[in-house]
């Protein structure tokens, strides 16, 4: 199952960003085969809607689950109504990350763990 973790940048060694909505990139990574590309989030600037579009995005690379530090509302419902599952609570590298999932240290998550708008600085 390919994920899309939150990231600071384009790369395993790039730290996980804690805002999914806002992040910079989304690594996509295929665990089974250590494989990975990644894709820029280009709603991190939006002045409005940046967790639906960011999760459009990644619906758009049919990941089936989502790793990150944190998941607004609007975001996780998008992101679940599409099937996709979230897991909260990443941190360190991306690689951490997945490793993380893999070992089934994340928590998945049943409702968003931030309040809409927390990643806009305010």
């Amino acid at each position: 199952m390919r994920i899309a973790v939150s990231s600071t940048g384009p790369a395993m060694d790039s730290p996980v960003d804690d805002r999914f909505g806002r992040c910079s990139h989304f690594v996509l990574v295929e665990p089974d085969t250590d494989t990975y590309g990644a894709v820029e989030n280009s709603a991190r600037d939006a002045d409005r809607g940046a967790g639906v579009q960011a999760a459009q995005l990644v619906i758009d690379n049919a990941v089936g689950a989502v790793v990150t530090g944190s998941c607004g509302p609007k975001a996780f419902d998008t992101l679940t109504a599409a099937g996709i599952k979230v897991y909260a609570g990443a941190s360190g590298t991306v690689k951490d990350a997945v490793d993380a999932f893999a070992a089934g240290r994340l928590t998945q998550i049943d409702g968003a763990n931030s309040a809409a708008h927390s990643g806009m600085g305010r």
